[in-house]
């Protein structure tokens, strides 16, 4: 079993920036695919971004390229999502999922943990 706290989303304007983190516990961290998806109100949630296992391939849906970059510290078992340049439109519930394994997925089927979420709101 695998845990996730997300934490940092907030109310921010357009054109400024916010960090959302991901704690994770019980397994192994270096050992999962990290993602991050969001859900709008009345939108299927989506997918945003995710990360190897040791950091090195990313993946992004196109409209938050250039815009917002993930990362994780496998020494603290956390993963992280930078935003910048926020737009209204990005405005939803950010969750954090979990899959073992190598292969980095867009696809929310593909994850087997995930977190409850953290808020993110972009007033124009």
């Amino acid at each position: 079993q695998v845990q996730l706290v997300e934490s940092g989303g907030g109310l921010v304007q357009a054109g400024g920036s916010l960090r959302v983190s991901c704690a994770a516990s019980g397994r192994t961290f270096s050992s999962l695919t990290m993602g991050w998806f969001r859900q709008a109100p009345g939108k299927e949630r989506e997918f945003v971004a995710a990360i190897s296992f040791g950091g090195a391939r990313t993946v992004y849906t196109d409209s938050v390229k250039g815009r917002f970059t993930i990362s994780r510290d496998n020494a603290k078992n956390t993963a992280y999502l930078q935003m910048n340049s926020l737009k209204p439109e990005d405005t939803a519930v950010y969750s954090c999922a979990a899959r073992p394994g190598v292969v980095v997925s867009m696809q929310k089927s593909a994850y087997d943990y995930w977190g409850q979420g953290t808020q993110v709101t972009v007033s124009s």
